[in-house]
């Protein structure tokens, strides 16, 4: 008897693991907001450039333990701790004062502010950020950005148009960074296929 109760505790023990870890990160997210989305934006950038490079050789049917970059999942991490969630945070808290719910078209103003303004540049310091913790110059800088910054862009409008305009506008303010991270982890495949 006494083994079957420890088992049904423990199962129930990990039925409520995933709301004691919600109500953690919505502690933390309450006390610091912006470590906590810097924290995770690095944390799930690098499983996004870990899956991608995984992604990537099951394309090129190489074998996935030989040729990982154990730096790549890094250098991304770094990018999600110092920008993307950090910016990101203050972007959407710029959104929302500046134009509130309740002005007419909001979601659509939001929207064209996100895609016309914030991707484009957004888009520009990933390359940039990535360029110098590759530790490569101002003319791989140059020639990514030929090769690369283009079609990033138009696939970016493609891929998080629709993304954006449900986060935006029916995401609660304090989700936002994390819903565009989670949908970041397939992004970060194309990315990275670009980075070659």
């Amino acid at each position: 008897m006494a083994p079957a109760a420890s088992k049904l505790r423990a199962e129930a023990g990990l039925q409520a693991l995933p709301r004691r870890a919600l109500a953690q990160y919505l502690r933390l997210l309450r006390l610091y907001p912006v470590l906590t989305k810097a924290a995770t934006s690095a944390m799930l950038s690098a499983l996004g450039n870990f899956l991608a490079q995984i992604f990537e050789q099951q394309q090129k049917k190489e074998n996935c333990s030989q040729k990982l970059d154990v730096i790549g999942p890094l250098r991304y991490a770094i990018y999600g701790f110092f920008f993307t969630g950090p910016l990101s945070h203050h972007f959407y808290l710029f959104l929302e004062h500046w134009i509130p719910p309740e002005v007419p078209l909001a979601g659509v103003k939001r929207l064209l502010l996100d895609r016309l303004l914030f991707a484009p540049a957004f888009l520009l310091v990933f390359f940039l950020v990535m360029n110098f913790l590759e530790g490569r110059d101002a003319a791989a800088f140059a020639a990514k950005m030929r090769r690369g910054f283009w079609p990033a862009l138009q696939m970016n409008w493609r891929v998080w148009t629709p993304v954006q305009f449900i986060n935006i506008n029916y995401v609660p303010l304090q989700f936002r960074v994390l819903f565009a991270n989670l949908v970041a982890l397939f992004w970060y495949t194309y990315l990275a296929s670009l980075r070659k």
